[in-house]
């Protein structure tokens, strides 16, 4: 396999159909404890109408992850009260993938000024943290979000401090 290409587009560019697929995909579910049901064309369209009003809302939202112009997944920043959540959602072939990801939408983060730490909510599922430590990331404590406990990370995006 080539070395990693990745690019950053907004989830409107990706077809329903395929981001249905890539929901469906019962690996996902094991990482994804809010990932109850299967998804269907229009699950997809009000994920995606409900990513872009956060695009609205606050100037930044998810994307689409492309690589060499192929859809890898899905994720990106998302505000939770004064917090900026990183979250990540690849296709199963794409899995090693995400340190590219992560790192090139860590490097967006470290460029805007909003966004002074980034936090990560892993489920318990997550058992290989290595990356995210090495990176700097510090373990917060577990927490209750949508009815389910995760693992909560902060990050640094300063780095002077």
């Amino acid at each position: 396999m080539s070395p990693a290409n990745i690019s950053f587009v907004r989830l409107t560019s990706i077809s329903l159909a395929e981001l249905t697929a890539h929901m469906n995909d019962p690996r996902l579910a094991a990482h994804m404890p809010l990932l109850t049901k299967a998804w269907d064309d229009e699950t997809a369209a009000q994920f995606i109408a409900a990513k872009e009003a956060c695009w609205q809302r606050d100037g930044l939202g998810h994307w689409a992850f492309l690589n060499h112009g192929r859809y890898a997944g899905w994720g990106g920043f998302q505000k939770e009260g004064d917090e900026w959540d990183f979250g990540l959602v690849l296709k199963p072939d794409c899995f090693g993938l995400g340190i590219s990801i992560t790192r090139k939408a860590l490097a967006f983060a470290r460029a805007d000024d909003r966004i002074r730490f980034v936090t990560f909510l892993l489920p318990p599922s997550r058992k290989k943290l290595g990356a995210l430590k090495r990176m700097g990331a510090r373990f917060i404590g577990d927490v209750d979000y949508g009815g389910e406990i995760f693992g909560k990370y902060k990050l640094a995006t300063d780095l002077s401090t």
